[in-house]
């Protein structure tokens, strides 16, 4: 260590001074006095569920995603599920996903008794690679599920086309990618099926929550009936009409959103457009500030597509540096920086090593990813002083740690 770095670049792990005096979160809802009254005019309403701000924020939200239905749900992962389920997965199917998400994304295919495949990523975007994909289909193939890695779409046109070679249904993950656009098409408009999370660390809070956008009436009806215990009608719609009777046609759940929660959605929805382009200006101040530092690889952007940047993923580039990612990681934390990683590949975790062992295949490049990967600080509400603070702590810690 240099004399300067002695003095005014000590890492707060080894006794300097820390960037921040406050921890500053990777991720972090905004709710502002707008959000809270749209709640409160709820409470005093007559509906707090399955009430009329469900079709309304339903209807708002298909029509920013540009999607004929959208149908909430009570989390990203239920309408997963939910997907899963109106995919018609059963027993002794497969369906094909990425090792590089949360592990609900795999999860949902275990819950209709079908069979996860993961398939290699992209060493760019670390979204699933078609041509991986490709590799892994055989006569039990029923969806192909991937997933929009911190927000960057993944290219939907050659799994669309896969699907329709071999009569598969894409169910596109893109609980980080609302807002985004692939090839100038809206995320939501593209899969047959597009799941949308609302969870607070998203672009749209509203507290849990999600949605699944498709341009399918059939599938949309099915949804619909999956979510509210696989009964043909809801409360509101037998009031309305005067009438009690109701039929139970499939086994579903009680996977319904309320109009507590719709309420706030509506009003995070207006501020979306707002949001979005200040997570994009966050995402170009690091661009500009992070490109040439040895040692650290900043996110890539393919050309066709306008990412959301939920996550603002880097990578650890090992051999210009003299620590490895856990430690640049307690470093980055001791400057009150939230970094994070995203995520332990799916197949690693112990459920899944003793479902599938090493059936899980070779999967070089999410594990090489995995290794390397810490997310920075990114989200709406982060001011310029917050930006700001990330960016010298980077500077600070990879400073020390060059070869």
């Amino acid at each position: 260590m240099s004399a300067t770095q002695a003095t005014h670049g000590l890492l707060a792990m080894h006794g300097g001074s820390p960037v921040r005096s406050k921890f500053l979160p990777y991720g972090h809802q905004t709710i502002d006095e707008s959000d809270i009254q749209s709640v409160v005019e709820v409470l005093r309403s007559d509906w707090l569920t399955t009430g009329p701000k469900v079709v309304e924020f339903e209807e708002a939200f298909a029509a920013q995603v540009d999607a004929k239905h959208a149908v909430s749900f009570s989390s990203g992962t239920a309408a997963l599920h939910a997907a899963a389920f109106a995919a018609e997965l059963r027993p002794g199917d497969e369906a094909i996903t990425t090792p590089m998400t949360f592990c609900a994304t795999a999860n949902c295919i275990l819950y209709q008794g079908a069979r996860p495949v993961f398939a290699d990523v992209c060493a760019d975007t670390l979204n699933i690679d078609p041509q991986q994909v490709a590799t892994k289909i055989n006569a039990n193939t029923r969806a192909i599920l991937p997933v929009d890695y911190a927000g960057h779409p993944a290219d939907l046109e050659p799994l669309l086309g896969l699907a329709e070679k071999h009569g598969l249904v894409v169910i596109e993950d893109a609980s980080h990618a609302l807002g985004a656009k692939y090839r100038s098409r809206d995320v939501g408009s593209v899969a047959h099926m597009t799941v949308f999370s609302f969870h607070p660390v998203k672009h749209l809070a509203t507290g849990e929550g999600g949605m699944l956008a498709t341009d399918s009436s059939a599938l949309a009806e099915t949804l619909r009936c999956f979510r509210n215990h696989g009964i043909g009608s809801d409360a509101r719609q037998r009031q309305a009409a005067g009438q009690w009777q109701y039929d139970m046609v499939l086994l579903g759940f009680n996977y319904r959103l309320s109009d507590i929660a719709c309420a706030l959605g509506l009003s995070q929805l207006e501020k979306l457009e707002a949001n979005l382009a200040r997570r994009r200006e966050i995402a170009a101040f690091y661009n500009s500030a992070f490109r040439g530092i040895p040692g650290l690889i900043i996110p890539s952007v393919r050309p066709d597509v306008d990412p959301a940047w939920h996550l603002y993923p880097v990578r650890i580039d090992l051999k210009y540096l003299s620590a490895d990612r856990n430690e640049i990681f307690r470093a980055l934390r001791a400057e009150n920086i939230g970094v994070n990683v995203h995520y332990v590949p799916v197949h690693r975790h112990s459920f899944y090593r003793g479902l599938l062992g090493k059936e899980a295949g070779a999967l070089p490049v999410a594990e090489d990813a995995y290794e390397r990967l810490i997310s920075l600080p990114l989200f709406h509400g982060m001011d310029d002083q917050d930006v700001e603070d990330v960016i010298a702590a980077v500077h600070k810690v990879f400073s020390v740690y060059a070869t």
